[in-house]
């Protein structure tokens, strides 16, 4: 089904299209769809954001006065459009939103300029794509009518249902909460009309958990047929390496989990090393020159963990073609990095590979090799099967430390994961290798393997941006800021939390490693943590190219494409390299020399563009600012969904432990009360205000703390306390404390 927005995505990447090629592109066959265009193109030409010209073709309109933005909602009802980065948000009135809802995007008009620290405020013209086509609701009777009443208190509407959907009346005492699927959407004076598609009774019912998480952050849950299907490969000329050892670390415990690639270590003459990255061949085995199995694609772009198991955006039969199993032949694509004796690289080579995984390494392995006392003598009943690996695992694991021990130097900064004490969440905490969005790193830990797979991988996402660029290639990635310094506003807010001398330097500025070294006690350390975690912004996937106009290319970009079974963005990096070993020009025309630019000793030699206009075009369709934008997105919808279920979780087991007393300290403090950690069930809860009945407290935001006008008592980060666990709303993901 076409939208708004796919109307002027399509328009924007031409320069006019006549009307049957518009119905073309939007694969609009029926007359009841080119209605619904001709209405739409109707709309949008009197709200000039395209128009028509002489040859009966369709173009956005240059110099409009619109903006295409996303919405975004308080629960108190304050409603933003949010535009790129580094453009301000514009505040938009319930009553101008024209039944915009939380997360859609629209087109925006400023009816009135900000001044001084006031936002624009404007006016929404045009919904472009819904963000919500399941609701969860309520259902309740209203003047005899059946209606859907969004739990998400940022959605402003109601859905009327049919007269049948009586029967899912909200229960208190069953906390019913209804699927509904949109079967219009509110416009004008006409209300929204909906039908219940599931019920979850979620009142001690923990089955319904992810069901209701998943819909709750608009993620579908993919079946088969929302998966693409592997394609047939075609025998290529492969480096055969399956006579070597290949190593394949992994702590994920999920059977479906990720595939990982494998790591091998050929050590040579002068201390010098190759450390190879093998990984899973999916580039050649999934079809992605087509806009229809692009579109599939945005049904999920990325692999996300469930309670027992993982969702994979991949089909099972790309997985099991693809996945490196314990000593089989696999094909591979892979990186060779050149190092010398101090483990720097000094060059590097892709390859197509035939691999064989040897070892399946586990966090058993890597705790056995990094606790053991001696190197010379193996003693402990984990090693001694594997006797015969340990000298090459022994590399691998000393490669990684120099490598993390080189990023932060740079200034990146490592805080360590929250601890979990929920067994069903155990995927959710462990290292993602794959992960780039957090703006740091997890440090190494000898009892999760993959933390050591991390740095190794890094190199290699590093290592593409350089290569691509160099070719003027398109890369998908992250900008990595380097964030090594906090505003010393923030610290001093928590100096008496830190409870030492405080010396910033010249410019006014801590580091991290030194609030973290400030902060002595284990508690109060994990909680640090925590507030310093906030301090960091998400990181975004962009585009990247050496021709880029991006005030941000100054900055180190990374373009991950070492595990293309975790998410697209891997995916197309990987098909980029693919493509540029089997496809890529290695001279110009009339030159009979050859350059292998697959080396990174070509990077200066090649001054052609190494892709004819097929492959880039092929290459176009994924690499463009539509695709990122549904990157970006489904990134978002992942995040909350992971957050929310960790939340619902903790809530699920304060739940039953209502009434009982635990001690905890005082994570945050706001005008409405402070959030503390029960540090023994590792859940947080809110001591609302309202409960402090002993004096008036006021909040002094400078110092961060809530202080009694009578009393003087005050309550403020790092404070230790008793709490009781009153109340939980399993739809809020909320648990209320008092003080005892």
């Amino acid at each position: 089904m076409f939208t708004t927005s796919s109307i002027i995505d399509n328009l924007n990447q031409s320069e006019g299209l006549e009307y049957r090629k518009l119905c073309r592109s939007l694969k609009i066959t029926k007359k009841s769809d080119k209605d619904k265009l001709d209405i739409a193109l109707t709309a949008l030409e009197k709200l000039e954001i395209i128009n028509k010209n002489a040859d009966n073709e369709y173009n956005c309109t240059e110099d409009s006065d619109h903006f295409i933005a996303k919405i975004r909602c308080s629960s108190k009802g304050y409603c933003f459009a949010v535009r790129d980065k580094n453009k301000e948000d514009i505040y938009i009135k319930e009553n101008l939103l024209n039944y915009a809802w939380n997360g859609d995007k629209v087109l925006v008009r400023i009816i009135k300029e900000g001044y001084r620290r006031r936002s624009p405020e404007g006016i929404v013209d045009c919904i472009l794509e819904r963000s919500n086509q399941i609701l969860l609701s309520k259902v309740e009777i209203i003047n005899n009518d059946v209606y859907a009443i969004p739990i998400d208190d940022r959605i402003l509407s109601k859905i009327r249902l049919p007269k049948k959907d009586k029967k899912y009346a909200y229960k208190p005492e069953n906390k019913n909460i209804v699927k509904v699927e949109i079967d219009r959407f509110p416009i004008g004076q006409d209300e929204g009309l909906g039908h219940v598609t599931k019920e979850l009774q979620l009142n001690n019912n923990e089955e319904s958990d992810t069901d209701f998480v998943l819909s709750k952050s608009n993620i579908v849950n993919l079946g088969n047929e929302n998966l693409i299907y592997s394609k047939n490969t075609v025998k290529r000329e492969r480096i055969d390496l399956s006579d070597k050892n290949s190593f394949l670390f992994k702590s994920w415990n999920s059977d479906n989990s990720p595939m990982l690639p494998m790591i091998q270590i050929e050590q040579g003459k002068n201390n010098s090393t190759k450390l190879w990255i093998h990984t899973n061949n999916l580039a050649e085995r999934v079809e992605l020159n087509t806009k229809k199995s692009i579109e599939i694609f945005f049904n999920g772009l990325e692999s996300l963990p469930l309670l027992n198991n993982w969702q994979n955006y991949l089909s099972e039969a790309i997985r099991n073609a693809s996945e490196f199993n314990l000593n089989e032949n696999n094909e591979a694509i892979s990186l060779c990095l050149h190092l010398n004796c101090e483990n720097e690289i000094i060059g590097w080579s892709f390859h197509l590979t035939l691999v064989r995984c040897c070892l399946i390494v586990g966090s058993d392995h890597t705790e056995a090799l990094l606790s053991r006392k001696s190197k010379n003598r193996i003693t402990s009943r984990l090693l001694k099967p594997i006797k015969e690996y340990i000298k090459d695992l022994d590399k691998i694991l000393e490669i990684s430390t120099s490598f993390r021990q080189r990023h932060l130097l740079k200034g990146i900064v490592e805080i360590p994961a929250p601890i979990n004490k929920i067994k069903s969440l155990d995927e959710f905490f462990i290292n993602n290798p794959a992960e780039y969005s957090k703006g740091y790193f997890e440090p190494l830990k000898k009892e999760d393997c993959q933390t050591y797979l991390s740095p190794i991988l890094h190199e290699a996402n590093l290592i593409w941006f350089k290569h691509s660029n160099q070719y003027s290639l398109k890369s998908a990635g992250y900008f990595s800021k380097g964030l090594e310094y906090i505003n010393a506003n923030e610290i001093i807010k928590y100096s008496e939390f830190i409870d030492n001398d405080i010396e910033l330097n010249e410019d006014g500025n801590l580091s991290f490693s030194q609030v973290i070294r400030l902060c002595e006690d284990d508690n109060r350390k994990r909680i640090l943590h925590k507030l310093l975690i906030n301090e960091f912004k998400g990181n975004e996937i962009s585009l990247s190219s050496k021709n880029a106009e991006n005030d941000e290319q100054e900055y180190l970009f990374i373009s991950p494409w070492t595990i293309p079974g975790y998410d697209f963005t891997n995916l197309i990096n990987q098909y980029c390299i693919f493509n540029m070993i089997i496809n890529g020009k290695k001279s110009k025309k009339n030159n009979i020399n050859e350059i292998n630019i697959v080396e990174s000793n070509s990077l200066n030699l090649v001054n052609w563009d190494i892709f004819n206009s097929s492959i880039s075009k092929n290459i176009d369709t994924l690499f463009n600012k539509f695709v990122i934008d549904k990157i970006n997105e489904y990134k978002y919808k992942v995040n909350q969904y992971k957050y929310n279920m960790i939340s619902i979780k903790k809530v699920r087991k304060a739940e039953k432990l209502l009434g009982n007393i635990y001690s905890g300290f005082i994570l945050a403090v706001q005008s409405y009360g402070f959030f503390v950690e029960i540090i023994e069930l590792n859940v947080e809860g809110l001591v609302h205000v309202s409960t402090l009945n002993n004096d008036w407290y006021e909040y002094r935001s400078r110092q961060n703390l809530l202080i009694g006008r009578k009393s003087k008592k005050s309550y403020k980060v790092g404070d230790k306390i008793e709490v009781k666990i009153i109340k939980v709303d399993i739809l809020k993901y909320q648990i209320d404390l008092e003080l005892t």
